[in-house]
C-alpha cells in the first residue's frame, strides 16, 4: 500500500515576521499598509514571503473589513473580440485601485448567468459587472439584495439594476439601415446572430428600412464559418443581394470570405457592414465597414463608477450613454481604412 503524504504544515504571517526578523503586526503592516512601515522593512518581509511561500489569507482579512477586493465580471464569451478591449480596461483600472477581477462566461445562456450570478455572488464581491443587461428579473432582485455597485454595459436601459454604461443597438440598427440607403440600395439583407443584443440592431434595421428583408440567423457567438453559411442562404433568398449588415465584424469576415469564394465583387457586387471594429477589420482586404463601439471606455467608465460606489462616493449619472460612430471602408466603397 502507498505510504500516505505528510500533511503540509501551512505557513502562517507570524512565520513570515519571524523570517524577516519583525513582529507580526509590522510584517502584517508591510502587507497590507505599506506606507505605515519603511522601504527597507517592506523588503525584508517581501522576501520573508518568498522565502517561505506565504499565501494571505484573503478570506480572512476580508471578513474584517468587510472587503473582498474582487470584483466580479460576466461575459458572453471570451471569444467575442468586440468584448476583449473592454475586459483589458476594467481589468487595468480595477488593478490600480487595488482590485482584482474574475471572469465567468454566460455562454448566451440565461439558466447559466442566473447559475453563475448566484455563484459570485456566494463569493462575496464588492461589486459585478455584466457585458449586457441582466435578464432574469429573479437575478436582478438578487443582486438589489445583495447591496453591492452593479455596472451592465455594452446595452442601455431606463432602469437598470444598479448603473447603465453603453449605447442603444436600436439606434445601431437604424443607423446603418439609413445609411444602406443613403447609399440607393434597396435589395438589403441581415446575417445576425440569435442573441438579445443583434436581435435588437435587426429590430432597429427593419424600423428603418420599412419593411422585411431576408434574413439568415445563426448561434452565438457567431463567426467566419456562420458567416460563410449565412451568405449562402440570404443569396438563395435574393440572388439579386445588393448589401449585407452583419451582426458582428467575425460574421462579416465570413460574409466577404463566401463572396469571394463565389466570384462576388466587394462592394461593386455586394457590399458588407459589421459590427465591432475588430482589430483586423481596419486590415482586411476589403477594408471592412463597420460599427465603432469604444470598449475600452465603457471598461474605463464601468471600473470608475463602481470603484466611487465602493468608496460610498455618490454617482451623479446612473445610466451613461456612450454612443458609436459608423466606420467607412472599402467593403462599402469607401477609401480609408481608419
Amino acid at each position: 500500500m502507498a505510504a500516505s503524504r505528510p500533511a503540509r504544515k501551512t505557513v502562517t504571517l507570524h512565520d513570515v515576521a519571524r523570517e524577516a526578523g519583525v513582529s507580526t503586526i509590522t510584517a502584517s503592516r508591510a502587507l497590507s499598509n505599506p506606507a505605515l512601515v519603511s522601504k527597507d522593512t517592506i523588503e525584508r518581509v517581501q522576501q520573508a514571503v518568498r522565502a517561505t511561500g506565504y499565501i494571505p489569507n484573503l478570506l480572512a482579512g476580508g471578513l474584517k473589513s468587510q472587503r473582498s477586493h474582487m470584483v466580479a465580471a460576466l461575459v458572453p464569451a471570451l471569444s467575442v473580440a468586440q468584448f476583449l478591449p473592454t475586459i483589458q480596461a476594467l481589468t487595468d483600472v480595477l488593478d490600480a485601485a487595488g482590485y482584482q477581477l474574475i471572469l465567468g462566461q454566460t455562454g448566451y445562456d440565461h439558466a447559466r448567468e442566473d447559475a453563475l450570478l448566484g455563484t459570485m455572488l456566494s463569493r462575496r464581491p464588492d461589486a459585478l459587472v455584466m457585458s449586457g443587461l441582466v435578464h432574469s428579473e429573479a437575478s436582478r432582485e438578487r443582486l438589489r439584495r445583495a447591496g453591492i455597485p452593479v455596472v451592465e454595459t455594452w446595452d442601455l436601459t431606463d432602469h437598470p439594476v444598479d448603473m447603465v454604461v453603453g449605447f442603444s443597438h436600436l439606434k445601431v440598427g437604424s443607423a446603418i439601415a439609413g445609411y444602406f440607403l443613403t447609399k440607393g440600395w434597396q435589395r438589403l439583407g441581415i446575417a445576425t446572430g440569435d442573441d438579445e443584443r443583434a436581435a435588437q440592431r435587426r429590430e432597429g434595421f427593419v424600423a428603418t428600412l420599412g419593411r422585411e428583408v431576408p434574413v439568415a440567423v445563426a448561434p452565438a457567438p457567431s463567426s467566419l464559418e456562420s458567416g460563410r453559411r449565412a451568405l449562402g442562404e440570404l443569396l438563395a433568398q435574393d440572388p439579386a443581394l445588393q448589401a449585407v449588415y452583419c451582426s458582428s465584424d467575425q460574421m462579416a469576415q465570413g460574409v466577404l470570405v463566401e463572396a469571394r469564394a463565389r466570384g462576388l465583387r466587394v462592394p461593386q457586387d455586394l457590399a458588407v457592414c459589421g459590427f465591432g471594429n475588430a482589430a483586423f477589420a481596419a486590415h482586411y482586404d476589403p477594408s471592412m465597414t463597420t460599427v465603432h463601439v469604444d470598449g475600452p471606455a465603457i471598461g474605463r467608465m464601468a471600473a470608475e463608477l463602481l470603484l466611487a460606489r465602493c468608496r460610498d462616493e455618490a454617482v451623479a449619472q446612473r445610466v451613461v450613454d456612450l454612443g458609436f460612430r459608423i466606420i467607412e471602408r472599402e467593403s462599402t466603397g469607401g477609401s480609408g481604412r481608419g
